[in-house]
């Protein structure tokens, strides 16, 4: 929307003005303001807000911080009982006037535009294919004495046996059997195109929902966008999968890996580049793919361990990322080969379809700096002509030892990954994308919120195996 257009509604149905922006972590935070207590000018000179409350940002004793709407983000929200416009926010400093460093979306407009800045592109786009877990129940809890967690759902396989108002009709998806039955299998289709019809009537074109391999697990994927656009869809994306679900008394969790013996979610993300209207990616090489395309794979598999921070920036990411299971951990690429890291996809020979798809990403990312790291990551093999090697066209499950000792792998823990940033982290901090500062403010927000307390944290697991010691 246009200010103009904003303004008019506030005069016309809408009573709140819910104003949001992404901290470091990308969970959306928000405050509310009244229409009537909404003047244009906001659009300019912003809304205050303490800085020191977010995780990783400012101290207590330089907290005063600005958030300034951007109207091209404005949608009306689905849930609220009043009519309610929400918009995402920039953050900046109320003394300089200058945007926020540690600002997620401030970091993914400095990445654009230092990729038009190379000359080499002027637009990136993104297809995100996000997957998610659909539960009727969900409880955990961490204390001194007690650590659990319990899950269900009613379309389970482990639930055959149990009474479902005095029976039970059958039905249910057992483990890995989940793509794609059609009703009654697939309880939650009508689930689902809510879901679907809600996104587009807040602006995110969907393209096709369905089933995933696991129990409770589900997709809904959206049509590609510019690199920004797609980074606020992902956020607005997850806020209405979730409250469509709470709805109807259910709860969706975007945790890569909440089921033990059945697949993972991940954020399988298509990446293509585009200058002057024209695609970069389609050309006479390996799978009709373009110089500019191998060179940009070519960057994201030689840091993908460093980029792995961003992606996969969870305890539970490396649940998922496993070897010797159904997991995009070889860093290597192919045509229609699934088992690789990174695939080109061959389902149209539209030259402007022509992408490459990095499948080792999870939806617990923030996606402003997902997406931005791999575009540096690409942007660097581009720049240096980095060559990707030979393309990997065989099932890379069922390699010999031999041969996949010299494939290289995906970090096997968040640990690994932090290390691999601290090491390789140069490619991120061309065009000030990302600072020194916000590099090192992530890791310590990782380490200190996350690797520390699970080193202290005894496990389930660990009392079935050493109780009785």
């Amino acid at each position: 929307m246009t200010v103009q257009e904003i303004m008019a509604l506030l005069k016309k149905d809408v009573r709140m003005v819910d104003i949001r922006f992404t901290d470091m972590l990308g969970a959306w935070q928000h405050s509310v303001v009244p229409a009537a207590e909404f003047p244009e000018d906001v659009f300019k000179d912003g809304v205050a807000f303490d800085g020191s409350s977010i995780q990783g940002w400012k101290s207590i004793d330089s907290s005063d911080m600005l958030i300034i709407p951007d109207p091209n983000t404005a949608f009306l929200d689905p849930f609220t009982e009043l009519p309610t416009i929400v918009i995402s926010c920039d953050v900046f400093d109320p003394i300089t006037g200058a945007p926020y460093d540690r600002s997620p979306r401030y970091i993914a407009q400095k990445a654009l535009a230092y990729l038009k800045s190379t000359g080499i592109a002027d637009e990136c786009f993104v297809g995100p294919e996000l997957e998610f877990f659909i539960f009727d129940n969900v409880q955990y809890q961490v204390a001194p004495q007690s650590t659990f967690y319990a899950l269900d759902a009613n379309e389970a396989g482990w639930n055959t046996r149990r009474y479902e108002d005095g029976k039970n009709t059958g039905y249910k998806v057992e483990a890995k059997a989940g793509y794609y039955p059609v009703s009654p299998n697939d309880a939650l289709y009508n689930l689902r195109a809510e879901m679907a019809v809600t996104l587009e009537k807040s602006g995110i074109s969907v393209e096709c929902h369905h089933h995933e391999v696991a129990v409770a697990q589900h997709e809904i994927d959206i049509k590609f966008r510019p690199l920004l656009e797609q980074a606020d869809n992902v956020l607005k994306y997850k806020y209405i999968v979730r409250n469509v679900a709470l709805k109807h008394g259910k709860s969706v969790t975007f945790m890569p890996k909440p089921l033990f013996g059945d697949n993972g979610s991940g954020m399988h993300t298509h990446m293509s580049l585009w200058k002057a209207g024209k695609p970069l990616f389609a050309g006479s090489a390996y799978a009709g793919l373009s110089e500019t395309a191998l060179y940009y794979i070519g960057g994201v598999l030689k840091h993908a361990k460093a980029v792995a921070a961003f992606s996969n920036p969870s305890l539970n990411s490396y649940r998922r990322l496993v070897p010797g299971f159904e997991a995009p951990v070889n860093l290597a690429y192919s045509a229609r080969n699934r088992s690789a890291s990174i695939r080109i996809p061959m389902n149209s020979k539209n030259p402007k379809a022509k992408r490459v798809e990095v499948r080792f990403p999870d939806t617990t990312a923030n996606p402003y700096l997902s997406f931005t790291a791999l575009l540096l990551a690409g942007l660097d093999g581009v720049l240096n002509k980095i060559d990707p090697g030979a393309a990997m066209d065989k099932n890379l499950y069922d390699l010999d030892p031999i041969e996949l000792a010299n494939v290289p792998q995906m970090p096997g823990s968040l640990d690994e990954a932090l290390h691999a940033l601290e090491n390789d982290h140069a490619f991120l901090l061309k065009g000030d994308t990302f600072t020194e500062d916000f590099i090192n403010a992530w890791i310590n927000l990782k380490v200190d919120g996350e690797i520390k307390p699970s080193r202290l944290l005894p496990s389930p697991f660990e009392f079935q195996k050493y109780y009785g010691y």
